[in-house]
């Protein structure tokens, strides 16, 4: 096996606090929201380590049981999360009404408020098991109604393999062959947000300004993700953790694996996010040299022209071009990307190169 196996409560973590996935600590189908109650506080500029848990493995249409399930795949007992097999067996969802996302938190960041920003980076990514699934269920996907061919699930068990000092994912040819298809690993979050205002928790696929099931693979360590705090605390939360994701994810899920996460949570005061960014209304990325506006809507079209106004308007805020300079810059310079066509609500992404505007002062 090419990783340790990061079961839960570890003699270290690399954070200033450790939060590990717990009935008491995690949420299943649904995220948190105002009157939910924090199970940890941290003050701004502080680190904590989370431990995820990916739902592949402990759905009802897998058995629910992930120490079975996996077993079918060669997978001993020692090797399944002790927390998955604690979530899958004590916790319930409907799964008619809830999604089937596991998140971990939330987690209250001191003196953030309504207007701010939470500044989330993401330090530190570590896989906890050394497989993951992929998975196109029940209709569901970039082809509705045309793939999976039979109704049900389709799920790909996919080991980690290591080559020349790097991980891969590896896939046969035909079911039951030789592992000779290899793709590199990316690990990131595929749900990080904050608590939406009120009393009802969200569904947990379709993102929105509070992020959530934002599914942007760019967020890899070193990546920042900026969100706009709805509620006091922000009470922030993660979880759907990716080892590889392809853009569109158009199968339904990616290479779904359980991660072990170090973030910083920092606040930026509301004045200070006006001058930085201009008015952020949605999920906004720094990575790789890039910000990352994004726009989300049910209709893929309408999507891209939000991810276009976003991306208009940071550049007009932050460096103050022309609203046509702007969109010339953009059309010539700018990869726009999709994020997701699979979680109700699709997602695209805007990549600016920052260096562009090296040369235009603030």
């Amino acid at each position: 096996m090419p990783t340790p196996i990061l079961q839960p409560h570890p003699g270290t973590v690399p954070g200033d606090h450790y939060l590990p996935a717990t009935p008491a600590t995690v949420l299943w189908g649904r995220l948190p929201c105002a009157s939910d109650a924090p199970v940890l506080t941290v003050a701004p500029g502080e680190t904590v380590t989370i431990d995820t848990i990916s739902h592949e493995g402990i759905l009802e249409d897998q058995g629910k049981d992930p120490a079975a399930w996996f077993a079918r795949h060669g997978v001993p007992r020692e090797q399944v999360l002790d927390d998955a097999v604690e979530i899958a067996g004590s916790l319930a969802r409907d799964p008619g009404v809830d999604g089937p996302h596991v998140v971990t938190g939330p987690v209250r960041v001191a003196g953030a408020r309504p207007g701010d920003l939470l500044r989330i980076t993401v330090e530190e990514l570590a896989l906890r098991v050394p497989y993951g699934v992929i998975s196109n269920r029940h209709g569901k996907g970039a082809l509705p109604g045309e793939l999976p061919r039979t109704p049900g699930t389709v799920s790909v068990f996919c080991p980690v393999a290591e080559r020349d000092g790097r991980l891969v994912g590896t896939l046969p040819v035909t079911e039951g062959g030789p592992r000779v298809v290899e793709f590199p690993l990316a690990p990131f979050l595929g749900t990080m947000g904050v608590a939406v205002e009120g009393g009802d928790r969200p569904h947990s696929v379709p993102p929105g300004a509070h992020g959530g099931n934002i599914d942007i693979r760019l967020l890899t360590e070193g990546s920042v993700l900026y969100l706009p705090v709805q509620v006091d605390g922000a009470l922030a939360y993660v979880g759907d953790p990716h080892f590889a994701q392809g853009d569109g994810e158009v199968a339904l899920t990616a290479l779904e694996g359980s991660l072990r996460a170090t973030l910083r949570f920092d606040v930026v005061p509301r004045a200070e996010a006006l001058a930085e960014f201009g008015d952020v209304l949605g999920p906004l990325v720094r990575a790789d040299g890039y910000l990352v506006p994004t726009g989300m809507d049910p209709d893929l079209d309408e999507a891209m022209r939000r991810a276009v106004r976003a991306s208009l308007a940071l550049i007009q805020a932050r460096w103050g071009l022309d609203e046509h300079l702007a969109y010339a810059y953009l059309s010539a310079a700018t990869d726009f990307d999709v994020s997701q066509v699979v979680d109700v609500v699709c997602g695209v992404h805007a990549r600016i190169r920052e260096a562009d505007f090296e040369g235009v002062a603030r």
